[in-house]
């Protein structure tokens, strides 16, 4: 199996969440070994994607550095996971990714459309030997040892509409394209106008975000997914394991996670020799793994 960038640059614009600005987007492929690197076009900053650089998790996944930051980047990583992309030059011209619509769905459209390239290099990956948890409360993320990859998340909202959802998610890019690619972020429409009180959420609409009132959804088109918040949960569980800068052969499981656990959990991970190994996959295992970013 090995690392992989994209055939060529792609380019798109959007509107940022919080500053409800519009955004330049540039992808350009990278050689192989040189990892996913964000570059703030506007200062002159490069970011790597690691979770040393996350600087704040309260409200989206942000990294920075030298005081330049880049907000609300786990749905386009959750693509970038999906399509098994190692090698990448992720440049912008403002400090937050376009929402799009609230999914990775436009991002998966940006990769596809620059297209997939194997490099010459093997592809490493992050094999989990122990159970390794961090927890708040009843709150808990984990990631478990696993002969798949796989991702199991359980949700509790005091919402009619949401109540308890829960999803097991046996990862492959077919199925990410088809089963979570298209759920979008959510939010309730009390937090929105509090966000917006604090000039936060300036770019939220409902072309962007599944917005909630006190008993059902206000977006008219309704729900892609009867279950379409905990497939989002896993959409940005999977982006914020991007950080980790390789794939997982493992089970990441949760109730209730958060980018503040799921970061602190790449923390741990790290933190922990006895607990993952990284390692190229022998024959026998590579090609069954490499089929699940086909």
């Amino acid at each position: 199996m090995k690392q992989r960038t994209i055939a060529k640059p792609v380019e798109s614009v959007g509107i940022g969440l919080h500053k409800g600005k519009p955004v330049k987007l540039r992808l350009e492929p990278m050689d192989a070994g040189s990892g996913i690197l964000f570059y703030r076009k506007d200062a002159g900053v490069t970011i790597p994607l690691s979770p040393d650089f996350v600087v704040d998790t309260q409200m989206a996944t942000v990294i920075g550095k030298d005081g330049v930051n880049i907000s609300t980047i786990e749905h386009f990583l959750s693509a970038l996971y999906a399509y098994g992309i190692d090698n990448l030059r992720v440049v912008l011209d403002d400090g937050e990714m376009p929402i799009m619509d609230g999914s990775a769905a436009s991002f998966c459209m940006m990769l596809d459309e620059a297209g997939v390239r194997e490099q010459s290099a093997g592809k490493e990956v992050i094999r989990i030997k122990k159970e390794v948890r961090v927890a708040a409360g009843e709150k808990y993320v984990a990631l478990k040892p696993s002969h798949t990859a796989s991702f199991d998340f359980r949700i509790r909202f005091d919402h009619p509409v949401i109540a308890e959802q829960h999803r097991h998610f046996v990862f492959s890019k077919s199925g990410f394209l088809k089963e979570i690619a298209r759920a979008r972020t959510f939010g309730f429409l009390k937090e929105v106008q509090y966000l917006r009180s604090k000039n936060l959420a300036l770019g939220g609409s409902l072309e962007n975000a599944i917005v909630l009132d006190d008993t059902k959804v206000l977006n008219p088109e309704g729900l892609r997914f009867e279950d379409e918040f905990v497939r989002h949960k896993i959409l940005d569980a999977m982006g914020d394991m991007k950080l980790l800068g390789r794939p997982i052969l493992g089970r990441y499981e949760a109730f209730a996670g958060s980018h503040d656990l799921n970061h602190r959990l790449t923390l741990a991970l790290l933190a922990d020799a006895d607990a993952y190994e990284v390692v190229t996959l022998p024959v026998s295992e590579s090609v069954e793994f490499a089929r699940s970013f086909a």
